[in-house]
């Protein structure tokens, strides 16, 4: 049995120390927000927050996430960064299938976490490990502009 303390609330589960977390948060815990990709940290859906940093949850065991702040998409909202993150993506519909855009958003908000008005390469930079089949890249750089609050780049 182990603990988890997810999206602020702790939870008691019986998996192995060894399971990834992706799975605990998805099978166990019932939080479907969080997408399972490639299974190799490769393709960003998997992305969650570990004490606000962007990890992936495909390859992150559930022992290294014990004792520490675990957020998924599901309260990534109640947050003033993410909320802001997730108006933007709805603002300029950057969802085209929108299997990859939790992991997106994640990333997009730790991202805004670390750097409020970051710059084009910053925003590559961090993203660079979430991929879109769809190729909504463009849209997607322009939201995390707007959700940095700048409404003028938006074209």
């Amino acid at each position: 049995m182990v603990t988890l303390t997810i999206n602020g609330e702790d939870h008691d589960l019986d998996v192995p120390e060894q399971m990834p977390l992706l799975w605990a948060l998805r099978d166990v815990a019932g939080l479907t927000g969080t997408k399972f990709g490639c299974g190799m940290a490769q393709c960003g859906a998997c992305t969650v927050h570990l004490d606000g940093e962007a990890v992936r949850s495909c390859v992150t065991p559930v022992a290294q996430a014990q004792g520490r702040e675990i957020t998924t998409l599901e309260a990534i909202g109640e947050d003033e960064i993410g909320s802001r993150v997730q108006q933007a993506w709805l603002d300029l519909g950057v969802a085209q299938c929108g299997y990859c855009q939790g992991g997106q958003i994640m990333s997009a908000t730790a991202l805004l976490k670390e750097h409020a008005d970051p710059d084009d390469e910053q925003i590559l930079d961090a993203m660079a490990g979430n991929l879109c089949r769809c190729g909504t890249y463009h849209r997607i750089r322009q939201a995390i502009h707007r959700a940095a609050g700048h409404e003028e780049e938006q074209a």
